[in-house]
């Protein structure tokens, strides 16, 4: 990213009078010099890109001329905001993370506050408010399969994904403890409200039954796209968002929503960073039901503003984690155990992989 030409001077007139004084010398105004200031911003990358983008990130830039730099993030992005913390070395300046990835984050000190006086952040559902936190989408992991390779036989639930017989097909797991090892567990049956905490001995049992029908391990939302448009993998575990941006492709994809795991992904800014002033304004932009809205063309996530759905077309809605018909089928990943027990369970689950 270049550095603001005027970085310096912006500085100074915050300071007071000798900033403004500076860029009067200078010919230059208040509005000149925030043109040229900049957010980089990251986000998971693939639709995000367009998504975000369209609803987010153009609109900001040509409503107050800040320019929104965007990069894709890597899958887990918890250790790079820690890097990013503890070096000083603010290359994201507002990053999306999970509500379980807030949890840990917040714990270690690294997020800085919010300013939720901004009346849309306040109309928030209130599993996506944290003081430094605010969700902006609802996902779900769900099954997702190649309509042509199971015809009327669709998969009902993760016990379906394990019956290797009845509907055999190259398989494919994430490569995290974060809902495989859940998933594992429904499969063996555990009702869903005593899924936490995580039975590891039973869970890692229930993948050695699957770890041989595995194809691929995978590590991004956008291979799981590409596997499902290749038909390289017959059934996955995915985000319910990638499978549609499939689907909307044209491609024989299924999503089966049944015991379907959902969470919220949102914005945070890394504890520290200089621009964390120009970040707010950002993030309280994003609360807006209308540009909510606008993502849900193109990203089939839910979101977290409900009022958003006054703009979704019917037609649309209904392809949304949150939309009645889906809603009552998935189960609320527990961020808590997980923003406590992450490390703990990544460590255990990339011993069982190596083992």
């Amino acid at each position: 990213m270049t550095k603001s030409l005027f970085s310096t001077t912006r500085r100074d007139l915050l300071a007071g009078a000798a900033g403004i004084s500076a860029l009067s010398a200078m010919g230059m105004t208040w509005g000149s010099a925030r043109a040229a200031e900049s957010l980089v911003v990251a986000d998971p990358g693939g639709p995000f890109k367009e998504g975000y983008g369209a609803a987010f990130y153009r609109p900001y830039q040509e409503q107050t001329g800040v320019e929104i730099v965007n990069i894709a993030r890597e899958h887990q992005p918890t250790s790079h905001v820690r890097a990013i913390v503890e070096t000083k070395n603010y290359s994201w300046d507002v990053v999306t993370i999970t509500l379980g990835d807030q949890v840990m984050l917040s714990g270690l000190g690294m997020l800085e506050k919010l300013d939720w006086s901004d009346q849309n952040m306040k109309d928030i559902m209130p599993e996506a408010r944290q003081d430094d936190w605010m969700g902006v989408d609802v996902y779900a992991t769900v099954i997702c399969f190649n309509s042509s390779t199971f015809g009327n036989k669709v998969p009902q639930s993760w016990a379906d994904f394990w019956d290797v017989k009845g509907f055999p097909g190259r398989r494919s797991l994430r490569r995290s403890p974060i809902d495989t090892l859940e998933i594992a567990l429904l499969a063996d049956g555990v009702d869903p409200k005593q899924l936490y905490p995580i039975d590891y001995d039973r869970a890692f049992r229930m993948l050695d039954k699957i770890r041989p029908d595995i194809a691929v391990w995978w590590t991004g939302g956008a291979q799981t796209s590409q596997m499902l448009e290749s038909g390289e993998v017959d059934m996955i575990a995915t985000w319910n968002g990638r499978a549609q941006t499939v689907i909307d492709a044209g491609k024989p994809v299924g999503i089966g929503w049944n015991q379907g795991l959902y969470s919220i992904e949102g914005w945070a800014i890394p504890k520290g960073n200089p621009k964390a002033a120009l970040g707010m304004p950002f993030i309280a932009f994003c609360a807006d039901p209308k540009r909510q809205a606008e993502y849900t063309k193109t990203l089939a996530y839910g979101p977290t503003n409900p009022k958003a759905y006054d703009y979704i077309p019917p037609e649309r809605a209904k392809y949304l984690p949150t939309a009645p018909e889906h809603v009552d089928k998935l189960i609320l990943a527990n961020q808590d155990w997980w923003g406590k027990h992450k490390d703990e369970a990544e460590q255990k689950f990339n011993e069982w992989l190596l083992s």
